[in-house]
């Protein structure tokens, strides 16, 4: 496919690695400027962001590929001189590393500086740098100055964060002024506009009305128009995304679309192995047999993970068992083919043939220890998972909450008794929070006696009133007939929960309308579709090629069916989200293409734990978060 971020993402790296030139693919593969230079040694300064950009994407160990022999985050404190070998610089443009590479200037640690910015370097910065360069006379050291619009994190070909915690508190803080609500809506317009750039792709933008959604669409588009008048912008090449006559949608969410999602359990490998073994930057540790802890990479090096990373976890169990019986069949072969006849003795061309089994064994052990090592990997970690699975009882929470999502009610108590159960406090918190966003209707005497059994669990219980307060505030605007009162709750909910009040109501109408395809699937097919359809057809539509309209809307600009989508969640994302848009692109025929991401990825813990606070700042329930852990 020809959006391929990963690829895209590593090819701007492997660049900037090699002095922002093309890779050396001659010989040796040392990353010189060009063929017929020596081989240059680079030192690589990052600070930490720019290293989990990068962790993905390139290993440590392959750095030396690129002539990177050594590598060192900004803020270490004793970093010492190498002459005559320069350095490449890939950081943020903030006024902190901006004094770094200052002083690293003037002393001077590098004979080069190669400065690469992951988004682009606001000018006072730049005067800032060029004055202090000039003051200490060492203009001369500042090689290059690059905006390399990479301040994203792509993990898979299909999924990436913009990695800025706490979005989703921070756009619903009663506290939160207009001034820092349009930061926040800056921060993630710039990371998104860094994702567009790498990709060369402008797409039509599609966006609910009113909340964070319209709010990063709309400043996303203006930002485009404007960089667009530019003789010599970011999309003159590569528009049209290459190969293809059609450019992408790009379809943007604010989290309360579908709340439910970020909380449930799930029972798929993938989520499974980010909630409950804490996957972060595609690595997780999990102790091995005998206690020591084991580090894993799980990205599309991995064939197993790539195959399997989206099946539910018993599938996962099976695949292994089978991947091991071939293993050992396969080894059984090899032996038996070069074991020779028992109990004779070789002729010569008993020796011939089994020299020639020999070759062939030799040539196939470094694929069998490979596939060995990866059976092993899923081995110690599907034990990992089925272990935390028994102790907290995870299956039984999956099944209870698709129970509820699926058919809006719940009997109590089968409710109650899960409450009672196996399972952290944590667990038990989700799944009460699930019940009360996927039945429309809750009895007071029920809500009652979940808090109760919360309660008796020692749950901190902020998060869970939190919602229930969203909820109450969703239902008095539904069944408010009086336009004045209504006005009066509107005015009320933007005052204490911003701008995401009539997303949450629309979010839970969706959550509820039959079905257990996820809102979000849902929508983004209709999307794509780019055809008539009352679930999508308010949604505003922002095309920056295109004459500036003041509706937003402009149906002639849909040039539907889209082959290819990407899809944002302002608020924070999770892999059940990216699993279920998978899906949907490969069910399509033919088979579609769709990129999903988020300003960051979060367990159900973690987006609990934000939800906590949010109604600590309410003044709800309890006031520590560690009960909840």
């Amino acid at each position: 496919m020809s959006l391929n971020l990963r690829q895209k993402q590593t090819n701007c790296i492997v660049r900037m690695l090699n002095l922002n030139q093309p890779p050396n693919t001659s010989g040796g593969g040392s990353g010189g400027v060009n063929s017929t230079e020596e081989e240059v040694y680079k030192i690589l300064i990052m600070d930490k962001l720019c290293r989990d950009i990068l962790s993905p994407l390139i290993h440590v160990k392959d750095l030396r590929k690129h002539g990177i022999t050594l590598y060192f985050l900004i803020d270490k404190a004793d970093r010492q001189p190498i002459p005559d070998v320069p350095a490449i610089y890939f950081l943020q443009p903030t006024p902190s590393n901006i004094r770094s590479i200052a002083r690293d200037a003037s002393i001077p640690l590098y004979h080069s500086l190669h400065l690469n910015f992951s988004s682009s370097l606001p000018r006072p910065l730049l005067e800032e740098l060029a004055s202090a360069a000039l003051s200490s006379d060492s203009l001369t050291r500042i090689s290059k100055i690059y905006d390399q619009y990479l301040e994203f994190i792509t993990l898979e070909p299909d999924l990436f964060s913009l990695a800025q915690p706490s979005t989703y508190i921070q756009l619903n803080d009663p506290s939160a002024g207009d001034r820092e609500i349009e930061e926040i809506v800056d921060r993630v317009v710039a990371g998104l506009f860094c994702v567009l750039a790498t990709l060369a792709v402008v797409p039509i933008i599609r966006c609910a009305r009113g909340g964070p959604a319209e709010m990063v669409a709309a400043a996303l588009d203006s930002r485009l128009r404007d960089h667009l008048l530019a003789k010599n912008n970011l999309f003159s090449e590569g528009g049209n995304l290459g190969g293809s006559f059609q450019r992408p949608i790009l379809c943007i969410f604010d989290r309360n679309f579908e709340l439910s999602v970020g909380i449930q359990h799930d029972w798929c490998y993938r989520p499974l192995a980010h909630d409950v073994l804490g996957l972060k930057l595609n690595r997780v540790n999990v102790q091995g047999e005998k206690g020591a802890p084991r580090s894993y990479e799980l990205d599309d090096s991995d064939p197993f993970w790539v195959a399997n990373g989206s099946s539910p976890f018993p599938k996962v169990a099976e695949e292994i068992e089978i991947q091991l019986s071939k293993y050992k069949q396969d080894v059984d072969e090899v032996n038996r083919r070069t074991g020779g006849k028992v109990g004779d003795e070789f002729d010569g061309q008993d020796l011939i043939g089994n020299t020639k089994h020999l070759m062939s064994a030799v040539n196939s052990l470094p694929e069998l220890t490979e596939r060995k090592k990866v059976i092993d990997k899923h081995t110690n970690i599907a034990t990992v998972l089925l272990g935390e699975i028994k102790e907290r009882s995870l299956d039984s929470y999956c099944n209870v909450e698709n129970d509820m999502l699926t058919k809006g009610s719940m009997d109590r108590n089968t409710l109650l008794s899960a409450l009672r159960g196996k399972g952290t406090k944590v667990d038990k918190l989700r799944l009460a929070i699930i019940y009360l966003l996927s039945v429309e209707m809750t009895p007071q005497s029920d809500l009652e006696a979940v808090e109760a059994a919360l309660r008796e669990s020692e749950v901190d219980t902020c998060a869970f009133q939190y919602v229930k307060k969203i909820k109450s505030l969703n239902v008095s605007l539904a069944t408010s007939g009086n336009s004045a009162s209504k006005s009066n709750i509107v005015d009320w909910a933007e005052k204490f929960y911003g701008q995401s009040i009539s997303a949450v109501t629309a979010g839970m109408k969706n959550l509820l309308s039959g079905g257990r395809q996820l809102a979000l699937t849902r929508t983004v097919e209709a999307l794509m579709e780019g055809r008539p359809n009352p679930e999508v057809d308010s949604y505003l539509v922002f095309d920056p090629r295109a004459p500036k309209t003041s509706s937003g809307m402009g149906g002639n600009h849909l040039k539907g069916p889209f082959k290819e989508a990407i899809v944002f969640m302002i608020g924070g994302g999770n892999y059940v989200e990216y699993g279920s848009l998978q899906e949907l692109a490969q069910r399509q025929q033919p088979a579609k293409h769709v990129i999903y991401g988020t300003t960051e990825i979060l367990t159900g813990a973690e987006f609990v734990d934000q939800l906590t606070l949010l109604g600590q700042k309410m003044g709800l329930g309890s006031t520590s978060i560690g009960a909840a852990q």
